[in-house]
């Protein structure tokens, strides 16, 4: 199994989806990780079997997660690019994750690049993160109660929360629709 970083592990949330690989995703299923950062996701994916790529915009960040596959044995395909300009292909990933970003627009994007079926997980900061004296502290980086339910209005709702220990944060995972 990878070692993960004990300083920045997986999101048990995220962990738990992934683990359920072999029962809800098909041998061979395609992951994206957006805004991967340092790869907790992007290499949690690949080590459970999904053909993983992860996104980020900033290269050095990139280049460190490249290394830490290499180092692992994984098969990951890292991108350095903005998504804010780079078009992601339609009707093609069993899996998206995204974790601590938050870009509203996004949202449809993401839901069209799963496939019939494929699963979203988001797990973002909501407003209340500002109470624990760090983290984002922008309105365009902070989710409003229930917002991220809305922004995934039009898919198949399968676990939703809200929590604000020990983090103020919102998880979802959704299916798109066949």
């Amino acid at each position: 199994m990878t070692d993960f970083s004990a300083a920045n592990p997986p999101s048990a949330f995220i962990a738990r989806w992934v683990s359920r690989r072999p029962a809800q995703f098909p041998r061979g299923a395609r992951a994206l990780d957006v805004a991967c950062g340092r790869g907790r996701h992007s290499l949690l994916m690949a080590a459970a079997g999904f053909r993983t790529i992860g996104i980020d915009m900033h290269y050095d960040v990139v280049l460190g997660t490249k290394h830490a596959a290499q180092a692992a044995g994984l098969d990951l395909e890292l991108v350095c690019a903005d998504l804010t300009a780079l078009p992601l292909p339609r009707d093609h990933f069993h899996l998206i994750v995204v974790t601590r970003y938050l870009d509203r627009a996004l949202f449809p994007t993401l839901r069209d690049a799963l496939v019939p079926g494929g699963v979203l997980l988001y797990e973002t900061f909501t407003e209340r993160q500002r109470e624990h004296g760090w983290g984002p502290t922008s309105r365009a980086h902070l989710l409003q109660p229930g917002e991220l339910r809305m922004l995934t209005r039009g898919m198949d709702v399968l676990y939703d929360e809200e929590v604000y220990l020990p983090e103020a944060v919102a998880r979802i995972a959704a299916r798109r629709r066949d």
